[in-house]
This record gives C-alpha cells, sequence and structure tokens, in this order.
C-alpha cells in the first residue's frame, strides 16, 4: 500500500473516531465488589436516619433526601451509575462516595472494604446508624480526600490521629456523634489541614484541647462550628479576623472566655453565635461593621454595658438573641425598628420595665412595625402590658410572653395578629384575669395552624368555648393549670387528634370527664375513660379527682401505644391489674397510688423509672421479675399488704435505684446483704413489717443514703455505728426494734455528722447516753441551720416525697416532706441510766427531745436552756432529782414541756415560758410545789381552785401544739409532685427556632409542679 493510501486510511480513522462520542467510563471491577462487600455488612432501616431532617442545616452539602441509596446496587449495572456513586471521567475510579441518610444500620469494622477506595476524594456517611462504632483507623489509605462528613451517624471513641493525614481536606464534619478529639491530634490537625475551609465538631469532646489553637487555623477557612464541645479556657479573638470566615458558631461551651474585639473584624460574616458561653465585656460599636451579618445569636453570656446604636446598621439581621445577658441603661428601639428583615427576636431574661421606649406599648401611635418577625421571646423581661408592636407582625409562628408582670385582660387585637400562621403562644406565669369569653373571644377559634397554647398560672376564669377542638386540628399541647377556670368540660376538645400534652390541673371544672390527658386536682367523678383513644398521646394524668370503678383493661386497650406517663394517683379505681399489662410499654412513670386496687402487684415496664402502687390492697409477694426494670429509680408499695421475703435482688438489680419504700406491708425474714456499691440509694423505708435478724453491713456501701426507716420490725442487732460513716445521712429511725449496746464512740470520730432526726426508741439499750456520739451531731449544733433558707431533703429525686413519722407528745406525726430545719432525737422507752450530759446544750439548731421511759438520775442540765430553737421537751418517766432551772423558761418557742414522774424539787419557776405550762407538765413529783400544781410552796398561800379554763388547759395547750404541728407539716408538705422523664420533641428546626419554641421542653418541668398536699397526719394520742 503507497503512502497516500496509508495516510487516507489514517485520515479517515481519525474522523471516525472524532465523530463518536466518548464512551461512559465502566467502574473498575475490584472497587465495584469493594461497594457491594461494604453494601451486604448493613442493614437498612428508615429509623437508622430519622434524624436526617432534624440536622439538615448542620450537614455540609449533603442531600437531604432519605432513602435507602445502596438498595439499587447491582452487579449487573455499571458502579457508576449507582445512586450515591461518582467515578472520574477518565480513569473510572471511584472519586465520590455520598451516602447521607441511606438508612444504613451496622457497625463500620476497621477493615471495611470502604479502605480498597483509595481515590476516593468525597466520602459522606451522615445520619445513618454505625453502631458506636469507631472511626476507621486508617484514613491515609484516601491521600486525595478533600471532604469527609460522619456526622450524625452514631461513631464513638476516640477521633484516630490519622485524620491529621487528610491533608488536602476542604471540608470536614464529625460533628453530634459520641467522639473525643485529644488536643495533640488536633494541633495536628490543624498544622496539616492547609486549605481547609469549613470545620464543623459540634459536640465532639474536646475538653482536652486548648481553644487557643484554634488562632493557628488556616487563613482560608470560612466556615466553623463547634458548638457543645466542652471547650475550657480563652477564645482567641484573632479567629473574628479571619478574612473569608462567614460563618462561626461556638454556642454551649460554657467555660470558654473571650470579648469581642473593638476593631478589625472580618469583612464577610454572616453568622455570629456565641450563645451559652462566657463571653464577656461590652459589644463594641465595631460591630455595626458587619453589614452582611444575617444572625447574631449572644444569649446566655456575660455581657455588659449599653446595646451599641451601630446594630440598627445591621440592616440585613435576620436573627438577634441578646437573651440572659446584664445590660445596662436605655435600650432604644430605634436600633431595631431599622432591622426591617428581622424574623428572629428573642430579648428574654432581660428586665426592660424602664428599660424600652414606652411607645412600644401604645395602640393609639403603632410607631413600630416588624412586617417579617416570626419568633419573639420576651419571657422574663418583667413587662407590664402587652407590646403593641406585635399588631403588625403577620407572619409569626411562636410568641413567648411568659413570666412577666402583664396583667389585666388580654386585649382583643392579640388574637387577630399572625392567625394563619401563629404555632405556639405562651402567655403563662403573668398576672391576667377575665372571663375566659371575653380574653378569648371568637377570633381566638381562627389559629388554624396553633400546635401550643399555655395560659396557665394566671387567673382567668369562665367557661371554655367550644371552639377549641373544632378549628385546632393541629394543636398538640394545651396548657390551662392554675386558673380559675370552670363549668363542664367542652365536649369538643375531643376531636383534638394531636393532641400530646394537656393540662388543665387546679381550676374548678365539675361534672363529667367529656369523652375525648392532665387533668389532676379538679373534683371531675366519673368511672376511667375507655373510650379515649390518642394514638399520640404521652402522659394521662387523672390524678386527685374522684374517678371510680374497675378498669377493663380489654375495653379500655391500656396502655396507649404512646404513653410514657401514667398518673391516676388519689382516686377511687378498685379491682386488680394483669401482672403483665406495663411491663412490655414503654412507660416511664407509673402512680397507682391511693386507691383501692388489689391481687397481685402488676410488673412495671423495662424503660420505667418511677413506679409506685402504694396505699391500696394489693397482696402476695414482691416478684422477682421486678428485677428486670434496671432503669428504676423511684419504687414505692407501701402500705399494701404483701407477705413473704424479699428477693435478693431487690438490692442490687439496678445502679440507679434511688428510693426504695417497703413500709406498712406484711413482709418478712432478713433482709438481703447484697446492697450494690454502685448504687444511688438515698431513701430506704422498710419500717412496720415483720423483718428480723441483723442490719446489712453492706448498706454502708450507699454513699448517697439519706434517709433510713428501719422502725417497727424484730431486728436484733447493736446499734450501727458504722452507718455512721455515711456522708449524707440525715434521717435514722430504729424506733422499736431490740437493738442493743449502743457503745460509747470515741471523741474526734467525725460520725453522723449531718443527721438531723435520730429516733431510737423503744429498743434495749442501757447504760449511759452516749455523750460522745451525741457530740459528733454537727448539723444539729448549727443554729444557723438552714433557717434563712429551708431546705427539703432529697430534692433530686425525680420530686419524690421521703416521709417519716416522729412522734411529738403522744401523736405519731407523719412528715410526708423533711425540711433540713426539722431536728430531733427520741431516745425515749430504753434503759438508759446516769446523767444527761451537757452535750445535748450544744445542740443549737434541735426542736425536739425526748429522753423519756428510761432510769435517768441526777438533775436536769442548765445547758439545755441553751436550745433557743427547742419546741417541745420530754423528760418525763425518769428518775430526775433536783430543781427545775428557770433558765428553760427562756426558750421562747418551748411548746410542749412534760417533766412529769420524776424525783424533782422545789419551786416551780415562773419565769417566761415556764409560767404557760398546766399541771400535766409537772405531775408525779412529790417534791415540786407552786403554780400551776395544787401544792403550795412553805410560805406560800394555799392556792385557789382551778378554774373552769384552767381546767381546759391542757386542751387549749394540746390544741396549739396540734396547730404548730399542723404547721410544721404543711410547710414540709409542699409538694413538688412525680416528674415524667425528658421527652425529646423532634421539631426539625434550626438551633435558635429551637430555642425559640424551648418552652416545649419545659412542659415536662410544669408536670412536675403538683399542688399542695396535705403533708401531716395524726395517728392517735
Amino acid at each position: 500500500m503507497g503512502w497516500c493510501q496509508i495516510l487516507g486510511l489514517l485520515c479517515f480513522l481519525l474522523s471516525l473516531h472524532t465523530s463518536l462520542p466518548f464512551a461512559s467510563p465502566l467502574c473498575r471491577p475490584h472497587q465495584r465488589d469493594a461497594l457491594l462487600h461494604f453494601k451486604d455488612s448493613f442493614m437498612l432501616d428508615s429509623k437508622a436516619s430519622r434524624s436526617c431532617h432534624l440536622f439538615r442545616q448542620k450537614i455540609l452539602h449533603s442531600m437531604h433526601t432519605c432513602y435507602p441509596k445502596t438498595k439499587s446496587w447491582n452487579k449487573g449495572v455499571d458502579c457508576c451509575s449507582w445512586d450515591g456513586v461518582t467515578c472520574d471521567s477518565v480513569t473510572s475510579n471511584i472519586v465520590g462516595l455520598n451516602l447521607s441518610c441511606s438508612w444504613l444500620r451496622g457497625a463500620l469494622h476497621p477493615n471495611s472494604s470502604l479502605l480498597l477506595l483509595h481515590h476516593l476524594q468525597s466520602l459522606d456517611l451522615s445520619c445513618n446508624d454505625f453502631a458506636s462504632s469507631h472511626i476507621l483507623p486508617n484514613l491515609s489509605a484516601f491521600p486525595e480526600m478533600t471532604y469527609l462528613n460522619l456526622s450524625i451517624s452514631n461513631f464513638s471513641g476516640t477521633i484516630p490521629s490519622e485524620i491529621s493525614c487528610l491533608s488536602k481536606l476542604v471540608a470536614l464534619d464529625l460533628s453530634f456523634s459520641s467522639l473525643k478529639l485529644e488536643g495533640l491530634v488536633f494541633t495536628r490537625l490543624v498544622q496539616n489541614l492547609t486549605t481547609v475551609r469549613e470545620l464543623v465538631l459540634d459536640e465532639v469532646n474536646m475538653s482536652m484541647v486548648s481553644p487557643m489553637s484554634f488562632a493557628n487555623l488556616s487563613s482560608s477557612l470560612t466556615y466553623l462550628t463547634i458548638a457543645g464541645c466542652s471547650l475550657e479556657g480563652v477564645f482567641p479573638y484573632t479567629i473574628f479576623r479571619k478574612p473569608r470566615l462567614t460563618t462561626l458558631d461556638i454556642c454551649f461551651n460554657e467555660n470558654l472566655f473571650g470579648i469581642l474585639p473593638k476593631t478589625n473584624w472580618t469583612g464577610p460574616l454572616v453568622s455570629l453565635s456565641l450563645e451559652s458561653t462566657s463571653f464577656s465585656g461590652e459589644i463594641p460599636s465595631s460591630i455595626g461593621n458587619m453589614k452582611s451579618l444575617t444572625v447574631l445569636d449572644l444569649g446566655m453570656c456575660k455581657f455588659t454595658g449599653h446595646i451599641p446604636s451601630s446594630m440598627a446598621d445591621l440592616k440585613q439581621l435576620q436573627v438577634l438573641d441578646l437573651t440572659w445577658n446584664d445590660f445596662s441603661g436605655f435600650l432604644d428601639f430605634e436600633i431595631l425598628a431599622d432591622l426591617k428583615q428581622l424574623q428572629v427576636l428573642d430579648l428574654s431574661g432581660i428586665d426592660l420595665n424602664g428599660f424600652l421606649d414606652f411607645e412600644i406599648f401604645m395602640e393609639t401611635r403603632p410607631k413600630y412595625t416588624f412586617s417579617k418577625l416570626q419568633v419573639v421571646g420576651l419571657s422574663f423581661c418583667n413587662l407590664t402590658k402587652f407590646p403593641y408592636f406585635l399588631n403588625s407582625s403577620k407572619r409569626l409562628t411562636c410568641l413567648d410572653l411568659s413570666v412577666n408582670r402583664i396583667s389585666g385582660e388580654i386585649p382583643k387585637w392579640f388574637w387577630g395578629i399572625s392567625h394563619d400562621t401563629l404555632e405556639i403562644v405562651d402567655l403563662s406565669n403573668n398576672l391576667l384575669v377575665g372571663g375566659i369569653q371575653q380574653a378569648l373571644p371568637s377570633s381566638i377559634c381562627q389559629l388554624s395552624s396553633l400546635q401550643l397554647l399555655d395560659l396557665s398560672n394566671n387567673n382567668l376564669s369562665g367557661n371554655m368555648p367550644q371552639c377549641f377542638g373544632i378549628h385546632w386540628k393541629q394543636l398538640s399541647e394545651l396548657y390551662l393549670q392554675n386558673n380559675s377556670f370552670q363549668g363542664p368540660l367542652p365536649s369538643s376538645i375531643c376531636q383534638l387528634s394531636s393532641l400530646k400534652g394537656l393540662d388543665l390541673s387546679k381550676n374548678n371544672f365539675l361534672g363529667n370527664m367529656p369523652q375525648c390527658f392532665v387533668l389532676s386536682h379538679n373534683q371531675l367523678s366519673d368511672i376511667f375513660p375507655c373510650w379515649l383513644e390518642a394514638p399520640y398521646l404521652y402522659q394521662l394524668d387523672l390524678e386527685d379527682n374522684k374517678f371510680h370503678g374497675r378498669i377493663n383493661f380489654t375495653d379500655c386497650r391500656l396502655p396507649f401505644p404512646t404513653l410514657v406517663a401514667l398518673s391516676i394517683a388519689n382516686n377511687n379505681f378498685i379491682g386488680q391489674w394483669p401482672t403483665k399489662v406495663l411491663s412490655n410499654t414503654s412507660m416511664h412513670v407509673i402512680d397507682l397510688s391511693n386507691n383501692n386496687f388489689e391481687g397481685l402487684i402488676p410488673l412495671p415496664s423495662p424503660t420505667t423509672f418511677y413506679y409506685s402502687i402504694a396505699s391500696n390492697k394489693m397482696t402476695g409477694k414482691i416478684p422477682p421479675l421486678i428485677c428486670n426494670a434496671t432503669k428504676l429509680e423511684i419504687i414505692d408499695l407501701s402500705n399494701n399488704g404483701l407477705i413473704g421475703t424479699l428477693p435478693r435482688c431487690l438490692t442490687n438489680f439496678s445502679t440507679k435505684l434511688s428510693v426504695l419504700n417497703l413500709q406498712m406491708n406484711h413482709l418478712k425474714g432478713k433482709i438481703p446483704q447484697s446492697f450494690c456499691w454502685r448504687n444511688n440509694l438515698t431513701t430506704l423505708d422498710l419500717s412496720q413489717n415483720w423483718f428480723e435478724g441483723t442490719l446489712p453491713r453492706s448498706l454502708v456501701n450507699c454513699k448517697y443514703l439519706e434517709v433510713v426507716d428501719l422502725s417497727d420490725n424484730q431486728i436484733e442487732d447493736a446499734f450501727p455505728t458504722w452507718l455512721g460513716t455515711l456522708p449524707e445521712l440525715k434521717v435514722l429511725i430504729l424506733r422499736s426494734n431490740n437493738f442493743e449496746n449502743l457503745l460509747n464512740i470515741p471523741k474526734g470520730a467525725h460520725l453522723f455528722s449531718k443527721l438531723h432526726i435520730l429516733d431510737l426508741s423503744n429498743n434495749n439499750f442501757g447504760g449511759p447516753l452516749p455523750a460522745n456520739l451525741i457530740m459528733n451531731f454537727k448539723a444539729m449544733m448549727d443554729e444557723e441551720n438552714g433557717q434563712d433558707k429551708p431546705l427539703y431533703m432529697q430534692q433530686d429525686n425525680r420530686g419524690y416525697e421521703a416521709s417519716v413519722n416522729v412522734t411529738m407528745k403522744g401523736l405519731v406525726i407523719e412528715l410526708v416532706k423533711i425540711l433540713t430545719i426539722f431536728t430531733t432525737i427520741d431516745l425515749s422507752h430504753n434503759s438508759f441510766q446516769g446523767d444527761i450530759p451537757k452535750v445535748f446544750g450544744h445542740l443549737h439548731s434541735l426542736i425536739g427531745l425526748n429522753l423519756s421511759h428510761n432510769h435517768l438520775t441526777s438533775s436536769i442540765p442548765p445547758t439545755l436552756g441553751n436550745l433557743v430553737n427547742l419546741e417541745w421537751l420530754d423528760l418525763s418517766s425518769n428518775e430526775l432529782s433536783g430543781e427545775i432551772p428557770g433558765i428553760l423558761g427562756d426558750l421562747a418557742f418551748l411548746e410542749c414541756l412534760n417533766l412529769s414522774n420524776n424525783q424533782l424539787t422545789g419551786r416551780i419557776p415562773q419565769e417566761k415560758q415556764l409560767s404557760t405550762f398546766s399541771s400535766n407538765s409537772f405531775g408525779g413529783n412529790p417534791g415540786l410545789c407552786g403554780s400551776p400544781l395544787r401544792k403550795a410552796c412553805l410560805g406560800d398561800a394555799q392556792p385557789p381552785p382551778p378554774s373552769s379554763s384552767s381546767s381546759s388547759d391542757h386542751e387549749e395547750h394540746e390544741s396549739l401544739f396540734k396547730r404548730k404541728a399542723m404547721w410544721i407539716g404543711y410547710v414540709s408538705g409542699i409538694v413538688i409532685g412525680i416528674s415524667i422523664t425528658y421527652i425529646a420533641l423532634e421539631m426539625g428546626r434550626p438551633g435558635w427556632l429551637t430555642r425559640g419554641v424551648g418552652m416545649l421542653e419545659r412542659r415536662v418541668a410544669k408536670w412536675m409542679e403538683m399542688p399542695n398536699r396535705k403533708a401531716i397526719k395524726f395517728y392517735g394520742q
């Protein structure tokens, strides 16, 4: 073939080649197989990616469509066309893998086949569930990696040091997993990542990282979020001067300190969030130079001084949060009036009374308008009126004016604002009044988007309108408690199909409960609402009403599928509970107390932490299966008819157990010896049973014990001196057992230093009173022991009310809640001998002392006159001699005194308080004379016979005592009530808006605030 022909053929082939389109690359087989192996190592579960929609704004560049991308991967199809896979157009190597929100669930193994994809440049595994796996240790296998996103995917452990080898990284997101970043690893990361622009480490534990190391980040940095990282120390202000920085979020690092620079801010800054840090100082006027700023969140910091007028220059600002700082001076509302793009305004926690331009409240001169406002937070602002500028807001979704001093009726214009967009309204804890028909006009019924309405803790009255359930199809929470609403509940309330939380307690509602789920503390009288079908209901509270009858569990379909809190305490229900009706649920709170249920006890759910069946008629043994509920914190089975011995597991099955109350049953046998050293037990009440044997020495492991009541049993043991080593023990009641051998304690033993109540009465103790033991009672020696601010014991026990029975002048009194100022000693009905130790006079905070019915001799020590807080003193039925010290008359609070049946002599002193007692306080002492006894002293005229008034002296005094005791009980009985566990409300919104609707999360706390109960009971004289 000649050269011409050859040249022509080459030209033809070249033209043919250039006329054909490029063929799509085919992925390499070994990379395809690596992906298929990766796919097979996980199961697909939509719940693994349920958080995808919650964190959309936190996932860098991720595709938010949530579906199982790997489901379509098939060996017969080119892997370069698979969902989430990107290949190089020339080499066919896999360079990108985006499996964000792909339903993946399972462990990511250290030798994962992903490590075979050496050419990966982009890897996104965010919003999956990798079962607490560690991050792949050999990240150096990806030398070309520029983008890595492992956020919100349940990784755990320490971030490997190899991550610093990814020197080409431009974007890194490891947020919202249980990860820890060591200081040295972060230092290397900063040194090597010289081109990084986006760094997201929210919720990564960086407590070992020096905040100053952030100063060395690349000058290319545009996006830095390190919220909730436990950072401690001083944050470098040079970060604010990074030339390309647009977003900085360091929120929720409470121990992170810093100041804002006065000059030379970075120009392009768009979002600045410092919430819940310790940044302080004044906001510099130079902040007005940040013309691009759209988000400014300085809430819950420590800023002081004036709010600079230059803030009016932030014309693009959409979010402004200045909550809970310590600003001073006058807030010129003109600053805010110029921010026409403002969508979120939160000034909560700032005292605005006298701090704002009064014209914002004027209805006749609407000076300020905010047409784009969506969220307004003005709670805790000391406001006295409704801000009229709200009337111009037509896009509001969330409005919080709670905890102010806004008084009078709700203005009618208020319910016309944003009627088609308003989702959340909180006006709770104000001074609002008026009939509900006036306070809630028909316009309120047009709030078609309303999801939460809270008018609680005001003084609103009248009937509830029927429209509540007709128009509010999206309403999930309604709180009207602590008002004066009255009349029947409207039947339309049953149409609230989306309802999750309802509290109508502490009102004056009457009649039957509507067939439609907190209704506690009213006067509703009905059978259990079996017709109730609310598939989303998480809380049902019918406590303290007049409900009655049996519960038909088949018809009632109990328990409801989403129910986590059930309280039907303090009613008149009867019948039996199926043993396992609750054990297969997810309930956290179960309170069936104070009814007339009978039969075997129902087992709690494995998720239950509060379980009370107290004060019913339950019988049978305590089943060992109760120990399967390992999350239990409160167990109250008291005041039933339970029999048998305690399951051995009951004292060590849960490290979270805080309260074990089994009092007033028929339990017998020995107390199990195995109290786990890791538990959190604070209250142990086994009183009024038939327990025998010795005390378990393992109780010394319970370092948090505050209350121990083993009274009225048959325990035989020496006095448990070893309990004195418990650092928090405040109440020790061993009354009516067979204890003996109260050995004296060496000086300086430092035992029982926090003890407030000691009752050893009705035992077999003998010998002298233990002076050295009494010298250890340091809490009783402090005269200022909580007097100014009385505290309740056990305030962290989920609101549980520890009760103890104390004896005062023959009255057994149950204190349902114990104040730290209540300090008593009862050693009566034993065989103690000898003198009354003078050391009793050092117990200055003591309010009750009972040493009666012993064999004490010698005289009454004058040092008892030092007990300035003493309210009752009983030394009766001993062998005391000598005269009554006149200094006892100086005890101004002494209301009950019993010195009867001794061998006292001489004239009864008439000083001050001693002159107020009747003859019953001194009878049975042949050697005593003078008023109020009929026996005259030598040289005195014969006293006249007692008058009719003095004959009732004892009754009057006893009545006074009862009133005082009742006062003590009521003061100590202010009830917090049971608390429900925190219930996560999955609101798919950015952080500032989640905080703006943070009132949703306070519903649980408000449910804890149950009304006062009678907290003192008299069982006779």
